[in-house]
């Protein structure tokens, strides 16, 4: 099973640190060994588009990993950020023309703006968001075509979602007859591709515009995949956006999991390595009323 998803990247050099003095300058209060005990803000100096985002986030957690007394990452600083994410959400294509505005290269939005404020959180508030990423559970109902988010039993995000066909195929990605259907089972994140590359998993030729369900042509969108390990077996099956949201609700990927842009930045969030995933094929189902529905057999698996 294969996706048309890029093998990851090498890294790339930050292009921005923060300099030792800009440091002391947020810093509010320090205990005898120098490390962070409340909260602070960064003020941001120019505008960072998508393209530069990642690169500008490694280097706010670079300079301020060894001042505080926890992890910093980059999830737990957009956490205590939450506004973060919306705007990220909010460069879908789709979300964008709804107000009548093209994108065509949308890692030219920006998402940083000059003079806005970044919180880097305090100890307290540090240990709740990494608490909650434990308590995070990823969950895929496959004939249902829901991909949900819960923090123990708490549900937080219901998305729809796209799955794999109920076919076979030849991708010369694996060079073999392929089963192009999503495969089941418990598992966590295991990779996190923020600049992806694009192949053609059945000729494996690279590309990189694609065409929207509107008809116009854009580039492909940076916005992060994430890689699954499924009952102790990486088999290639992500979860990433689709530029194509006409075919959420079907079985008509390659057997990734696709979302639409603005969900797939929100789940990206919640879904840092280590992250549990369940990914399911349950057909007896209770509807938002309570009442049982008995789903269409995508995969003919009760045959």
């Amino acid at each position: 099973m294969a996706c048309i998803c890029a093998i990851a990247s090498p890294a790339r050099k930050l292009i921005r640190r923060l300099s030792e003095s800009q440091i002391g300058a947020i810093v509010q209060t320090k205990d005898s060994t120098k490390k962070l005990i409340a909260a602070s803000w960064i003020q941001i100096t120019h505008d960072i588009a998508i393209s530069e985002y990642f690169d500008y986030m490694d280097s706010l957690v670079n300079a301020y990993d060894s001042v505080v007394p926890y992890s910093l990452s980059e999830h737990l600083l957009v956490h205590a950020n939450p506004w973060i994410i919306d705007t990220l959400a909010n460069t879908d294509y789709y979300r964008m023309m709804a107000r009548d505005s093209f994108v065509y290269d949308q890692r030219k939005l920006l998402v940083l703006k000059s003079m806005d404020s970044i919180m880097i959180p305090d100890s307290l508030l540090a240990v709740s968001l990494m608490n909650s990423f434990k308590k995070t559970h990823l969950d895929i109902n496959i004939p249902e075509f829901k991909f949900r988010i819960y923090k123990d039993t708490a549900l937080l995000y219901t998305f729809p979602v796209r799955v794999g066909k109920n076919t076979k195929k030849y991708l010369a990605m694996g060079d073999k007859i392929t089963d192009l259907r999503t495969i089941t089972g418990r598992g966590e994140i295991v990779r996190l591709e923020r600049n992806p590359k694009f192949y053609n998993p059945v000729d494996q030729k690279r590309f990189y515009l694609t065409k929207r369900d509107d008809k116009k042509t854009t580039l492909m969108p940076q916005i992060p995949w994430i890689e699954t390990e499924v009952n102790g077996v990486r088999n290639g099956q992500m979860i990433h956006p689709t530029t194509n949201p006409k075919t959420l609700g079907k079985a008509s990927s390659n057997g990734c999991i696709g979302t639409r842009e603005s969900d797939a930045w929100i789940i990206y969030y919640y879904a840092p390595l280590g992250t549990a995933i369940t990914i399911r094929y349950d057909l007896e189902i209770h509807n938002e009323i309570g009442t049982n529905v008995k789903l269409k057999d995508i995969y003919g698996y009760s045959q």
